[in-house]
Order: structure tokens, then sequence, then C-alpha cells
């Protein structure tokens, strides 16, 4: 194991996307993450291909590198347990509403009491601090409460959700921003702290980056939208064979463009003759572009353009991502023998560290794989952890695999 943050141990307490995703990220970089569940699991267990129960596509693409803990918290002894783990934890991570962790007795006053140095991350759907802050939300209601949706209404007629979990994972990467921010300023000062990561807040900020446009300005200026994005005509372009993606975007691109393609003519056409001009009048230079993109193969176009600058690049499926010649020359995805899901393939962590590079280093957890091993590294005795097990506080792989046969929680 290697990664920057080698040495920091992280207490997850997460389930679907966002949480397992983020502390995954955390986990990828060398921190040591150990994943509480449920005895029934994260729900994501059940989600996608899989070879046996409990063990799904959906989960193992957001959960490697972690140890899992089954603690049943509705049965006494487990909140101890966990509270046990807190002393030795530099960072804990939730997505449960503010009001649960509450009740739970598990709330960041709990947490500080015993270990002020602890950062305490919640992240969820509405900041405490307001009308909603009470309100459940799953990446769809954040997508409509945020406006994606309703970017996709003034593109194509009607509010739709984008095909991926943009809300959650874009608030997961909000996550481990603020966790390292934390953990940066306690290597200062010593100082823990609590952290809110709302998907709300985390959305508006992130759509409203370009959106904002007119009303930037108070009174506004304008309306919201970026222009150039709210184009019907926005969308790869057919060639004679396929599709292509191509943005002749700064002046020295449309330059370029016209001149490879055999319009010259329309480098000083004033519809076309600036950036400025070109936005202004998006849907003609997108219907333009169109015209041009459909007389000539995707190959012919590459290679027309290849070493020229302008940004063009081929459309691909999800498929062809597996074989992209770019993503196998770096290595990007990479395999390796989970114990009992078989071969697995697995994106590698995005950044490139040049002196403590991330890695996969331990597979996806069985429920409750390590529940033994953790709760002994947390002081535990012997016969403690065999009396939670018992009880049903804790449970061990295989105490977990009957439940979720039987079909308990």
């Amino acid at each position: 194991m290697s990664g920057p943050l080698q040495g920091v141990k992280i207490i997850e307490m997460t389930s679907v996307v966002l949480g397992p995703w983020a502390c995954q990220l955390l986990a990828d970089m060398g921190a040591d993450v150990i994943k509480i569940e449920q005895p029934r699991g994260d729900s994501n267990r059940t989600l996608g291909a899989s070879n046996n129960p409990g063990m799904s596509a959906l989960y193992l693409t957001c959960n490697r590198n972690k140890r899992s803990l089954v603690l049943d918290l509705r049965q006494p002894g487990a909140r101890d347990a966990l509270l046990e783990l807190i002393k030795s934890a530099d960072v804990f991570v939730h997505n449960n509403r503010p009001q649960v962790m509450t009740k739970l007795g598990l709330d960041y006053a709990d947490m500080k009491k015993v270990n002020p140095r602890i950062i305490y991350c919640g992240a969820y759907g509405y900041s405490k601090n307001g009308p909603y802050g009470k309100l459940g939300a799953l990446d769809d209601s954040i997508q409509a409460v945020s406006g994606i949706a309703m970017l996709n209404e003034m593109v194509l007629g009607e509010p739709r959700y984008l095909p991926t979990v943009v809300a959650d994972k874009t608030t997961a990467i909000t996550v481990v921003y603020g966790v390292l921010a934390a953990l940066f300023h306690r290597e200062r000062t010593g100082e823990g702290q609590e952290l809110e990561v709302p998907m709300f807040e985390t959305m508006v900020n992130f759509v409203m980056a370009e959106h904002l446009w007119g009303m930037t300005f108070e009174p506004p200026k304008g309306k919201p939208g970026y222009v150039r994005l709210m184009s019907h005509h926005r969308k790869p372009y057919k060639t004679l064979d396929g599709y292509i993606a191509i943005l002749p975007y700064l002046d020295a691109h449309w330059e370029k463009f016209c001149n490879l393609t055999g319009y010259p003519d329309l480098i000083n056409e004033p519809t076309f003759k600036t950036l400025a001009d070109r936005v202004r009048n998006i849907d003609d230079t997108y219907k333009k572009t169109g015209e041009i993109m459909a007389t000539r193969t995707t190959l012919d176009w590459l290679k027309l353009f290849d070493g020229a600058g302008v940004p063009i690049i081929v459309v691909n499926t999800l498929e062809e991502l597996a074989t992209d010649p770019h993503l196998v020359a770096t290595g990007f995805w990479q395999f390796y023998d989970h114990p009992t899901e078989g071969r697995l393939r697995m994106p590698s962590f995005p950044v490139n560290f040049g002196a403590t590079p991330a890695s996969i280093y331990r597979h996806a957890p069985r429920l409750g794989e390590h529940t033994v091993e953790i709760l002994r590294e947390a002081g535990l005795s012997a016969e403690q952890v065999q009396v939670l097990t018992q009880n049903g506080a804790a449970m061990t792989a295989s105490q977990a695999a009957t439940t979720v046969a039987e079909g308990g929680d």
C-alpha cells in the first residue's frame, strides 16, 4: 500500500454512491478506510451483475481498498464499540440526515468527547441550517431542485435527469477535498472540526458557475444560462459513417477549421468572425459546423486535423471505453483477482502522484469480512468481541451471509 494518505484512518458509515465513492477515493490515496455496515449491508450490494449475493457490480466499483465491519446500532454495545474505533480515527464520514445521527448519539458533539481531533464529515441532501434540512434526498431529487433537470428542459423541451448520478459523484468529490482541507488545518493547528457537505448547495455551486450568466449582476443584466450550452445543436456531429466531437472554439481554432475544411470565406463572415460573434450566433455556428462535418468520414476528419490544435476526438460508446487506445496505453484499466468474485476490471485513481502513487491494494470486502479484526484493533478483548457477535450487535462475514440469505435486517 502506498499513497499520500497512508497512516490516516477513516471510519465510514455510508451507503449508495456518494459516501462510498468519496471514501473509496480517499482509500485509493492510501487511507485505512473502515466501512461500517448494518446487518443487511450497503443497499448497493444488490445492484448490478454479480457472481455472489451481496457482491454486485455497483458495490464493487465503489468500495475497493476498504475493510468491512458490521454493527447493528439498535443493539446494546454497538454504539460503544463504534466510539472505541473513533478514539484512534482521524476522520468520520456519514451520509445520514443529522437528526438520525443525533438520535443514535453519534453526532459531532458525541464523537468530539472521545476524540477532540476527529474530523467529522456529514454529507446529505440539504444543510441542516435551512428549511429543507430534515428532508431526505437522492441523486434524482437533487438534480431536480438544483436546476439540472430544467437545463435539459431549456434544450430538449422537457425536464430530464442526466443519465449519471452527477449529484452523488460531484458531492463525493467535494467531500474528498473538504476532508483533505480539514486534515491540512489539523496538521497545522491540532484542531478537529465538523464538516457539512450538503448535496443541494454543492450542486447549485456546480451548476451556476457558468450558468449564473446575466444574474451575476444585481440587478440582473439578463437571464441565467450560458448561451453556448443552451443550443439544441450542441451535440456530437454526424459524419458519413458515425459521429465526431469537434469544437473550433477560440479564434485561432476557427481560422484553422475554416482553412482545413475548405471554407476560408467563413473566417471573416460577421456571424462567425470572433468568439463573441460565434457564441452570440451559436445555433448558426453549430449548424454550419455540422453541415461541414457531414461531408466526410470520421477517420478522414481525424487525419485532416491531426496536429492542428483544434479540439477533436472520437465519440466513444461505454463499451468502446474498455479498448480506447489512450486508456489502454496509460494503464487506466486495472485488473485484479478478487478472492470470491473472480477477475475484475477497475478504473484507476485519476491523479498520478509522482512520489506517492495511489493504488488498488485491497479487494472490496464481503459484508462483515473484517469485523473481528477491526474490533480487536480497537482494543476490545476476544471475550468482548464474542459477546457483541453473539448478541447481534456485531456480525462476522458468516453471520452476515446467513442474515442476508434469510432476508433479515
